[in-house]
């Protein structure tokens, strides 16, 4: 007995690979066939990985072959996948954010060198200027952007978006603030992997009612890990702010923050340094300066890497009390936390006025100054 090649194929018009419509040849899922004398091999490709999708196709073509061509007939079946690639399935895709023109992620090596603290009053030095402004407070392990505005008592409110139902963030001193604090209780610890988390700041960078804002001020977790990828994945980071302290140790881990940013694969223009707690002066004497955690060192460093120094920000008591009862520094006036501030907020947009000339005219960011900075376009 010898089986004929064309005979193989008719039989195979006869069936079609499991949920891909058109019959095995004609859709292509048949590579090749090969007989010799009673035996036949047959070889396709299916796009379906499961085991059950490849025991399925393997039997529907032993009963077409079986059935229309002889019942003897010897078959083999060669099956290979050629799956498209997913995403993973928390994975969050960069694209821009309507109605949103600039996003700068606040950032630092390492943990407790104030960097929520800098997101506070950047956000309040914006505002001030005239500026909309939120706040994604990102921190999922540890969100404290809630107690700093005195909301942590607050639950996000759900509003209809064009026919859409979205989350309105919570709004203090005119800023709008969005944070996993919102959904968890105060001594509950988020114990979660990173998909979970990725999947939790998705739902907060795009599911929400943000509005017409000037900047987005994203508080990024301490490190360099899943929470950052996902963040430079989710959207287009108009630049970053790099915090750190003068110490040895916080300016190892931010020089690690600077060259994450800068890395070819991410290229987000880092903005410049931003040295907290650069010196301490008591409340009773304000001229005195004790340089407690080292001195220059954020500068030195910035200058290393050719990043420009944003601001020192001196250690002052009021700083800490403000943070504690939700009333952040920058609301003060006239006072030297206030100008420290407003130093740091007006040397952070002077970067981005210089970033625009770098860019091309399509992604470059317009900034207009009137009255010390007033309107932003992208």
């Amino acid at each position: 007995m010898k089986l004929e090649k064309q005979a193989i194929l008719n039989a195979l018009k006869t069936i079609s690979v499991p949920g891909e419509g058109e019959d095995m040849v004609t859709s292509g899922a048949v590579t090749n066939v090969v007989t010799f004398g009673d035996e036949v091999i047959v070889d396709i490709t299916i796009k379906n990985p499961s085991l059950q999708a490849k025991k399925k196709a393997e039997v529907e073509i032993m009963k077409a072959i079986h059935a229309e061509v002889h019942m003897k007939a010897q078959v083999k079946v060669n099956i290979k996948v050629d799956a498209p690639e997913k995403a993973p399935k928390n994975e969050i895709k960069g694209k821009p954010i309507p109605g949103i023109q600039n996003i700068i992620a606040v950032a630092s090596g390492k943990g407790g060198v104030g960097k929520s603290t800098i997101t506070a009053n950047l956000a309040v030095s914006l505002q001030k200027m005239g500026f909309k402004v939120g706040i994604l407070d990102a921190d999922i392990y540890g969100p404290s952007i809630p107690i700093m505005f005195d909301v942590q008592d607050e639950k996000p409110l759900s509003v209809k978006v064009d026919g859409k139902q979205k989350m309105k963030p919570v709004e203090s001193y005119g800023i709008k603030i969005l944070s996993i604090g919102f959904f968890t209780k105060p001594d509950q610890a988020v114990v979660w992997r990173g998909p979970m988390a990725s999947k939790a700041l998705n739902q907060m960078i795009f599911d929400a009612a943000w509005g017409a804002l000037d900047f987005l001020l994203v508080d990024l977790p301490p490190g360099t890990g899943d929470i950052h990828l996902s963040i430079v994945q989710a959207m287009p980071l108009t630049g970053a702010v790099v915090v750190s302290t003068p110490q040895k140790v916080a300016l190892a881990d931010a020089k690690k923050g600077v060259a994450m940013f800068q890395q070819d694969s991410i290229n987000v223009p880092v903005l410049g340094i931003v040295e907290n707690m650069a010196w301490f002066t008591p409340e009773e004497l304000p001229e005195n300066k004790y340089y407690i955690f080292g001195k220059e060192g954020a500068s030195n460093l910035a200058e290393d890497l050719g990043v420009r120094l944003l601001a020192q920000i001196p250690l002052v008591q009021s700083i800490r009390e403000g943070g504690d009862v939700g009333h952040p520094a920058a609301l003060q006036k006239d006072t030297i936390l206030a100008e420290a501030f407003e130093t740091m907020t007006r040397n952070s947009v002077e970067e981005l006025v210089k970033r625009n000339d770098s860019l091309p005219p399509t992604e470059a960011v317009k900034i207009t100054t009137m009255a010390g900075c007033a309107a932003v376009k992208k």
